[in-house]
C-alpha cells in the first residue's frame, strides 16, 4: 500500500509540475475593437492571407499580404519574428485561422486571430 501511495503521489507531481510549465504558444480570437486599439497605427505584424486580387480590393492598416494558398507562404511566415505578437485576418476567418494552427506549429509565441475578418472590418458600424 505504502508503494501504490508513492507512486500515485510521483505521477501527481509529475502532471504538476508539466502542467506548470510556460505554453510554448498561443492562438487568441481577437474582435474589431482589438485591432482598433491594438493594431491600427502599431508597429505590430499584421498579415493578410487572403489573395492578392482580395487585398487589392482593400486590406486593413499597413497589413502585408501572404496568400496562404501560394507555396511561398511557408517561407514569408518564417522571414517573421516568432517571438513578436502576430495578428492574422483573411476575409470570414477560415483562412486566418488554418494560418495561425500553421504558425503555432511552427513556433510562433503570440498569434492573434482577427475571427472576423475583412468582412468584419470593411462593414460600417
Amino acid at each position: 500500500m505504502k508503494t501504490l501511495f508513492k507512486y500515485v503521489l510521483t505521477v501527481f507531481s509529475f502532471l504538476w509540475f508539466i502542467s506548470c510549465q510556460p505554453q510554448e504558444g498561443f492562438i487568441k480570437k481577437i474582435n474589431k475593437t482589438a485591432i482598433k486599439t491594438k493594431v491600427i497605427g502599431k508597429d505590430v505584424q499584421l498579415i493578410d492571407v487572403r489573395t492578392p486580387q482580395e487585398y487589392k480590393n482593400g486590406f486593413i492598416d499597413d497589413a502585408v499580404n501572404f496568400n496562404i494558398n501560394d507555396d511561398t507562404f511557408i517561407d514569408q511566415i518564417d522571414a517573421l519574428d516568432k517571438n513578436e505578437p502576430v495578428y492574422l485576418y483573411c476575409r470570414m476567418g477560415g483562412r486566418s485561422n488554418r494560418a495561425a494552427e500553421l504558425m503555432k506549429a511552427r513556433g510562433f509565441k503570440k498569434i492573434y486571430d482577427y475571427s472576423g475578418g475583412y468582412d468584419d472590418w470593411s462593414m460600417t458600424e
